[in-house]
C-alpha cells in the first residue's frame, strides 16, 4: 500500500502541471533562455500547487471538506471550480511568452477538461482527477510530437506506462471503479485534442 500512496502522490494533479512543464522545456523547447525558463516553472508550481494545498488547508479548517482526499462530490465542487478559474488565468499569463505559448494551450486543455468534470457532478458521476491530469499530458505531448516533428514517442511510452501504474494504485486503494478511471483519461485526452482543433 506503501507503494500506491507513493504513486498517488507523486503524480498527483497538482503535481502533474509543473512535472510538464519541465518535460516541455527539456525535450520540447530550450528556446526560451534559462532564467525565464525557470520564472515560468516557478509561476506554474506557485498557481498549480502551492495555492491550490492552501486552499484545501483552508477549506478543511471551515469544515467544508472532511479530508485533503476530497472523495466526494460534494468536496470536489469548489476546489475543481477554483482550478478551472486558475488554471484559466495561467494559459492567458503563459501566451504573454510568444515563445512558448503551446504551453497556454496545455492549461486551456487542462481547465477544458475540469469544466467536463463539474458538469458530470450534476449526473453524480464521478472521474479521477489523477488520470485527467495524466491524459491531458500525454495528449498534449502527443499533439506537439506531431505538429512539430518532434521524437517524444519514448517520453509518451512512459507517461502511459506510469498512467497504468497510476490507475492500478488507485484501484489497488479503492478510490475510484475502472469507470473512474477510465472516463477521467478519456476526459483528459479529448480535452487537449479538442481544443487543438477548434484554436
Amino acid at each position: 500500500m506503501r507503494f500506491q500512496k507513493f504513486i498517488s502522490t507523486i503524480l498527483h494533479p497538482i503535481v502533474i502541471p509543473t512535472l510538464g512543464v519541465f518535460l516541455y522545456f527539456m525535450f520540447v523547447s530550450q528556446s526560451l533562455e534559462r532564467r525565464l525558463q525557470l520564472v515560468v516553472l516557478g509561476l506554474v508550481f506557485v498557481v498549480t500547487y502551492i495555492i491550490p494545498v492552501f486552499l484545501l488547508v483552508f477549506l478543511k479548517a471551515l469544515g467544508i471538506i472532511e479530508s485533503f482526499q476530497v472523495s466526494t462530490i460534494k468536496e470536489r465542487r469548489i476546489p475543481v471550480l477554483f482550478m478551472v478559474a486558475i488554471l484559466y488565468f495561467l494559459g492567458n499569463t503563459i501566451l504573454n511568452f510568444p515563445t512558448v505559448r503551446n504551453l497556454g494551450f496545455l492549461f486551456y486543455g487542462a481547465s477544458l477538461s475540469l469544466i467536463c468534470i463539474y458538469f458530470l457532478f450534476a449526473f453524480k458521476i464521478k472521474s479521477s482527477l489523477h488520470l485527467v491530469s495524466m491524459g491531458n499530458a500525454i495528449s498534449f505531448f502527443l499533439i506537439l510530437s506531431s505538429i512539430n516533428n518532434l521524437s517524444l514517442l519514448p517520453m509518451i511510452i512512459v507517461l502511459l506506462i506510469l498512467s497504468g501504474i497510476l490507475a492500478s494504485s488507485r484501484l489497488y486503494l479503492k478510490a475510484h471503479t475502472p469507470m473512474e478511471l477510465f472516463l477521467g483519461f478519456f476526459i483528459g485526452c479529448s480535452s487537449q485534442f479538442l481544443l487543438f482543433y477548434i484554436l
